[in-house]
Order: C-alpha cells, then structure tokens, then sequence
C-alpha cells in the first residue's frame, strides 16, 4: 500500500496536475458599475472530442473518515474537471501525472484550506472527491459528449493528515 502525507495546497506544487482556483490570490477588475469585483480566467476548461460541450454542476458529497483509503484514481482524458467548495469544505486532493499507467513514487496529496479549488487538467489521475469535516458542495466544471471519459487504475493508497 501507498501511504502519503497531504502536503498544503499550493499553485507551484500543483503546476504539474491543473490549476489551482482561489480568489485570494488572483488579479481582478471591477464590473457591474463597480459593485463586482470579478477574479478573471482562474483555470482553463478543456473540452475534447466529438460533441464536447462544458458542463457546469453541483456535487454533493459525503465526508471521508481519516487515514483515507483509496482503492483506485481515475482520470478523464477528453476534459478538464473543476471542483470549487462552495461552503469552504476542505478536502483531500490526491494525483498523479498524465500516461498510462500510475508511477507510485509520483503520486501526490494535498490538502484544500477551504476556500482553494482545483481544476484538474484532462488525463490527470485524480482520486475520487474526498471532503473533510462534514457534508460538502462543490461547484463543478467538466466536459460532457459522446465517447468514454473516465478511466479507472487500481492502486491501494492510504492518506494522512500531517
């Protein structure tokens, strides 16, 4: 078994996997006569494939108990997949670099401050959405369209909070 450590959540350390979505630390530009203050362009939706189109959705998930035990990662190769915690959840992000197959030593954790999201970049392998605490709600951003978009890699990994 895998066993890793969530490390903080930070743009540099997730560069390799996505985005990470956070309000706090983007520029912005006021519209709507002043009164919005409106964070521009934080992560870049991919949509490939045959009838690709952008899918915006609300999950709604149930909290993991701690050291969490993951069975397997997935991955979507023709999209992006967006989580924003709409209720400042903190959740366990977990993932591993584009390719077929999942190289154990490169295998990630991170842990969410409540108010970060991540976009996942397509074919990133990621755990399944893992919130703390309570029940969450996220924000999702992904492709929708014809053809299979979701691949499955068995892998027994087991996280920790430090």
């Amino acid at each position: 078994m895998l066993t890793l450590t969530a490390e903080p959540l930070t743009a540099e350390a997730f560069a390799p996997f996505g985005e990470v979505i956070d309000a706090r630390v983007s520029s912005s530009f006021a519209i709507n006569a002043g009164r919005t203050q409106r964070h521009h362009d934080l992560a870049r939706v991919e949509t490939y494939g045959e009838n690709a189109h952008t899918l915006i959705n609300i999950f709604v998930s149930q909290p993991v108990t701690l050291p969490l035990t993951l069975t397997f990662l997935e991955r979507h190769p023709q999209g992006s997949q967006a989580f924003m915690p709409l209720h400042g959840e903190r959740f366990i992000v977990v993932v591993a670099p584009k390719g077929e197959a999942i190289e154990p030593g490169a295998v990630r954790a991170f842990l969410t401050d409540g108010r970060q999201g991540v976009n996942y970049a397509a074919g990133t392998w990621h755990a399944i959405n893992s919130v703390l605490e309570r029940e969450g709600e996220f924000l999702v951003v992904d492709r929708g369209g014809e053809g299979d978009n979701c691949d499955e890699y068995p892998l027994d990994i087991e996280v920790r909070l430090a």
